[in-house]
Formats: structure tokens, sequence, C-alpha cells
């Protein structure tokens, strides 16, 4: 695993989050981006030993900021000049959920800090046991 293998925990980053939940739960902004709107703030989580320890970020995210991410951090183009990976990285002044930029979607860099590496960040340890075997056959 990836704490067994430290030159590749040290360059790695887990992004983990959910498909969308239907629109119920959410009270937030949710910002018209194109014809088929936007969906509700959707939660990361990012497992890195760079990921800001003790981090919750409002910056206003999708799903296509996972595909901003990868595209700045290895300097790559959007997909295509329609796309959301196009949008401007929202401005929004401490405390406000809102972008003043809209319509605009964040690239996750701020759950990062690339200049510090956190050589004490949690290993992750897999769990494995007889009773996690499949008992169909």
């Amino acid at each position: 695993m990836v704490h067994d293998q430290p030159d590749l925990w040290n360059s790695t980053a887990i992004l983990i989050t959910v498909d969308e939940g239907g629109g119920y739960y959410d009270s937030g902004y949710i910002q018209p981006l194109d014809f088929f709107g936007d969906g509700t703030r959707i939660p990361i989580i990012a497992v890195s030993p760079y990921a800001k320890r003790g981090f919750v970020d409002h910056t206003y995210y999708d799903h296509a900021s996972i595909l901003k991410f990868i595209e700045r951090n290895w300097g790559l183009k959007p997909l295509s000049p329609r796309s959301r990976d196009n949008l401007a990285n929202p401005v929004q002044p401490p405390g406000q959920y809102a972008p003043i930029n809209g319509s605009a979607i964040g690239d996750l860099w701020n759950l990062f800090n690339f200049g510090n590496f956190r050589p004490n960040a949690p290993k992750i340890t897999p769990i494995v046991s007889d009773n996690d075997k499949d008992d169909r056959g």
C-alpha cells in the first residue's frame, strides 16, 4: 500500500467524494451555470501529505473541480471550449459562500499546501481479514 512505499505516498493525493445528493439537504447558494444548472454542494476529502490539516474550505466546487485540479497541477488544457473546467476560479470574500464572479468553479488548490510536506500525515492502513471474503463461492 502507499504507506509501505514512501516515494509513492510522498506524491499522492486521494480525493474522496460522492455523487449528487438530489438537492434536498442543502440550503446553500446554488449558482446557475448553464442550461442544466448546477448541483448542490458536494463534500470532498483530500488525503495527502500536502493536504492542509483540519482545513474546511467553503470555495464553490463541483465535480469539474477535480478535473480543474488535474489540469492545473500538470499544466493541461481544458477538455473543450465549452466544458465546465473552463470556468474561472471563484472570487469569494471571507465568510461569503456565493462567488462574486459567477459562474465560477474552484480547482481544489486551496485544499493543499505544496510548499509544506507533512511527514506526520496520517498513513493509510488497509484492514484485511478473512471476514471480508465473499461467501458466494
